[in-house]
């Protein structure tokens, strides 16, 4: 699946976009092998309390399933003006 990073988390792990094999089940799991992966991804996960995620372009959960998932987006909360 392809993973992309927005704002800081790009920052933090200093690419905006990988492609990941993974068996994770839930986004949640799928944070746990990335963090598990470098510092830099346990920097950018050490907090998800201050991240959102999106699932094919759509908002998502932590808890949400990643069957037939084909991107996962990490951006930091937006605020409009």
């Amino acid at each position: 699946m392809d993973v992309l990073y927005f704002a800081w988390v790009r920052e933090r792990i200093g690419v905006p976009k990988e492609k990941v094999e993974t068996t994770a089940a839930t986004v949640s799991d799928l944070v746990a092998e990335l963090s598990a992966r470098e510092g830099r991804y346990a920097a950018a996960f050490a907090d998800i309390s201050a991240l959102r995620v999106a699932l094919d372009q759509e908002l998502s959960d932590f808890d949400a399933p990643l069957a037939d998932v084909r991107e996962v987006a990490f951006f930091p909360p937006m605020t409009g003006g």
